[in-house]
């Protein structure tokens, strides 16, 4: 991929209030839940976003964002791990609250009534940078829920030269002419279709021809997929091996999500479905949506705008690298790790730092001291001094913690923190990485990922200098 896999569509906020019902309300005979924990999470175009983000993919979404509390909540659920272009919302956030006892969701309230605010011409600067992301992305996938994002954008969707998937609803509009996949369920296809409904089979390839689509997919559930194609191919898609889970809420996305991905990596639309039925199936075995627990990864900060009555949040500010490893694995979580000097920190150090958060429960930094960085860079270097990169680094919502070392390179203090993963930027290898063999001694795994196109701190210093 090389350019990030753009996410299109309304984010919501979910609430599970988690509890357990051992009796009836004494005036009704309703049970009566005794809430033990809310989690928070984000729900629609927001889940896919997080989803794709986890698997250390660089993820920009577009959607529209309210403010208030519940607004505010989901941007600095996502912020962590994705890009967000904000789009206007006229009216609040729509919310979710699920009530649930021993993992059995007993009644779903929701409130809120936000749209998708204006024309393009009333917000331009937004839309300019969501048109801008658009043409960067790799594939776009767009996760309409009816709340108007997906029709505020409808003509910068058409046309596009890299894979457009598009997971329908039934609120929302048909997908766009060319369409690399569109992915409804059993019941979203029936809607979309105008004959009767007779198969998967044939409703998939009738929606083929109507909505003039590349590829589409009907997702069947613990059945597997049903997939045709533009001139006749058709043929299911089965699952993996039979299992199931408690909650299934939250697999439409997992499973759009990974076609997206696919097909951004280059993938045949086959192998993408196969791909994302796979991914579908191993995310409802782990619990759905309900089991991702944000609050463990330290988001829930004051600062990230969670209103209050979140969970506290389980690194103390200020906090060491060693003290929030120690922390991780007393909770059994996976810690992260990276490193650099992080002179003059740029948007490509802060994508590569979303996303190295998102692979797993902490991200500590470790950074090169001032002496370190002019052994390596010369006596010009560092710009910023050691005390303000740390500064800045630790301000940002994705890092939990920044550890300085003085060595020329940071295996001593990979062998201390023993991370899970330690990540580096795709202009680095393994064999060509002082530190790999630190890793592997520590007991983790090196993960490369890519790098944002255009930005190098010795790119911007020379460029400041021509200017002068």
């Amino acid at each position: 991929m090389s350019g990030p896999l753009v996410i299109v569509g309304d984010s919501l906020l979910d609430v599970d209030v988690e509890g357990t019902a051992d009796r009836l309300a004494p005036d009704a005979p309703v049970p009566v839940v005794e809430g033990r924990a809310e989690h928070r999470r984000p729900g629609g175009a927001g889940l896919a976003a997080l989803l794709a983000a986890r698997d250390g993919t660089r993820v920009v979404l577009i959607t529209a964002l309210g403010d208030d509390p519940s607004g505010r909540c989901l941007e600095g659920l996502l912020s962590p791990y994705v890009e967000i272009v904000r789009l206007p919302l006229r009216g609040t956030t729509v919310r979710k609250t699920r009530v649930r006892a021993r993992g059995q969701t007993l009644v779903r309230i929701d409130t809120g009534d936000g749209r998708a605010m204006g024309r393009p011409g009333q917000v331009a600067s937004a839309f300019a940078r969501a048109a801008d992301a658009l043409a960067a992305a790799s594939a776009v996938l767009v996760a309409d829920y009816g709340r108007g994002v997906a029709d505020l954008l409808r003509e910068p969707l058409r046309g596009l030269d890299v894979p457009l998937v598009w997971d329908p609803h039934p609120r929302g509009s048909l997908p766009v002419p060319g369409c690399a996949l569109v992915t409804p369920s059993e019941a979203e296809a029936r809607g979309m279709c105008e004959e009767p409904y007779v198969s998967p089979e044939r409703t998939a390839r009738r929606l083929v021809r109507d909505l003039d689509a590349e590829a589409v997919t009907i997702t069947l559930g613990e059945r597997g997929a049903m997939l045709a194609r533009r001139g006749g191919r058709f043929g299911p898609v089965p699952v993996p091996h039979v299992a199931s889970g408690p909650d299934a809420c939250g697999a439409g996305d997992r499973f759009a999500a990974a076609a997206a991905l696919a097909l951004a990596d280059g993938a045949s639309t086959e192998d993408a479905v196969a791909r994302a039925v796979g991914e579908a199936t191993r995310f409802v075995e782990e619990g759905g949506a309900a089991a991702l627990r944000l609050h463990h990864s330290g988001q829930h900060r004051p600062d990230r705008h969670c209103p209050a009555g979140e969970s506290p949040a389980p690194f103390a500010p200020g906090a060491s690298g060693f003290e929030v490893a120690a922390a991780v694995r007393a909770a059994g979580g996976r810690l992260i790790a990276t490193g650099g000097c992080f002179d003059l920190l740029h948007a490509g150090h802060v994508s590569l730092l979303r996303r190295a958060r998102a692979l797993g429960d902490a991200l500590v930094v470790c950074v090169n001291s001032d002496d370190s960085i002019r052994r390596l860079k010369g006596p010009g270097r560092p710009l910023v001094s050691e005390r303000d990169r740390v500064e800045v680094l630790r301000a940002l919502g994705c890092v939990d913690a920044v550890t300085v070392f003085g060595e020329d390179t940071p295996s001593r203090v990979i062998e201390r923190l023993c991370p899970d993963v330690w990540v580096k930027g795709g202009d680095y290898d393994e064999r060509s990485m002082p530190e790999a063999e630190a890793v592997r001694r520590a007991g983790g795994e090196v993960v490369i990922l890519p790098t944002v196109p255009g930005y190098s701190t010795t790119g911007l210093i020379a460029a400041a200098r021509a200017a002068s």
